[in-house]
């Protein structure tokens, strides 16, 4: 085994708002620590950290962005890291190596070495490393629900980027409509009324995440699919999705929920359907939708 790397002391960069409309401004002593990098084998391996105001440790939630597994940034996540923030967390917002620049597993190992990097320098951050959670929709609903269900995989967890000692495992997960069965994507879109579903395309974003047609490897879909490592000690899940989502199929999260409630108990998944809603939007951002997270985050956190 290799040896552990070495904590890595951070470089406050004061209270400076990354650019982004719409933002929820930082307010009293919350630092901020922007662009620290986990790991060193791409310049996409980097975090945005948010520490509350106050003494002492704060458990820590990790936000994954969307956007196929192709497009999208750690700075999308600002507004609910803020909310994170306000309501006692430390809040993390990852990039990772996006299909154009490395293919799966290089995803699900970006996510789990932020993790491991986070526990060992959690006294540089105010963090218990005891209480930590993964909170990510679409795609990164996908790579959240992984990493929850995949705690200490090995193929998953590249130890050779940091902090092998460290476990990859948390405490609680908020998936947002991520995909789980690339391959049963299509069928259910096509049930719910979508006329030309094209994820089982050979140039779908699943496809070029996984680097091969999906139709082709279905032994590489299994190892993306979270269902596949589900074991009594996974974490807690609140899965959300909307109902008139023409992306991802809400049936994939229906099913999600169903094998983890088979194995971990119905007390530790709550699945919650929202009437009208589609691939994100408007209504996963409500007050009361929002505090519905929050409220689960502090139940399994705190």
């Amino acid at each position: 085994m290799q040896q552990k790397k070495k904590a890595i002391k951070p470089e406050f960069v004061g209270k400076n708002n990354p650019t982004q409309q719409n933002q929820i401004e930082l307010s009293g002593n919350t630092k901020q620590y922007l662009n620290v990098a986990y790991a060193e084998k791409s310049e996409a391996q980097k975090m945005d950290i948010y520490i509350p105001d106050g003494s002492g440790t704060f458990p820590l939630v990790i936000l994954v962005h969307g956007g196929g597994f192709k497009v999208g940034d750690k700075a999308n996540e600002y507004n609910r890291a803020m909310e994170l923030v306000k309501n006692g967390f430390v809040a993390a917002s990852i990039n990772y190596r996006l299909s154009g620049e490395a293919k799966f597993p290089s995803n699900i190992n970006d996510v789990k070495a932020a993790i491991r990097f986070l526990k060992a320098n959690a006294p540089n951050y105010n963090i218990n490393p005891q209480k930590v959670g993964l909170w990510g929709g679409s795609s990164g609903g996908n790579l959240v629900s992984l990493a929850g269900t995949s705690s200490d995989i090995e193929e998953l967890d590249d130890i050779s980027m940091g902090n092998p000692d460290v476990s990859s495992k948390v405490q609680a997960v908020v998936d947002w409509f991520g995909p789980t069965d690339f391959l049963k994507m299509d069928e259910y879109l096509k049930m719910n009324g979508v006329a030309d579903p094209d994820h089982s395309s050979p140039d779908s974003h699943e496809s070029q995440a996984l680097g091969a047609h999906i139709t082709q490897v279905p032994d590489l879909v299994a190892k993306a699919n979270p269902e596949t490592y589900i074991t009594p000690d996974d974490p807690p899940f609140l899965i959300q999705h909307g109902k008139e989502d023409r992306t991802a199929p809400f049936q994939l999260s229906e099913i999600f929920a169903a094998k983890l409630k088979a194995v971990i108990g119905d007390d530790k998944v709550t699945i919650s359907l929202l009437e009208g809603a589609g691939h994100g939007g408007a209504q996963f951002n409500t007050k009361e939708n929002l505090a519905e997270v929050i409220s689960f985050f502090n139940k399994y956190l705190k």
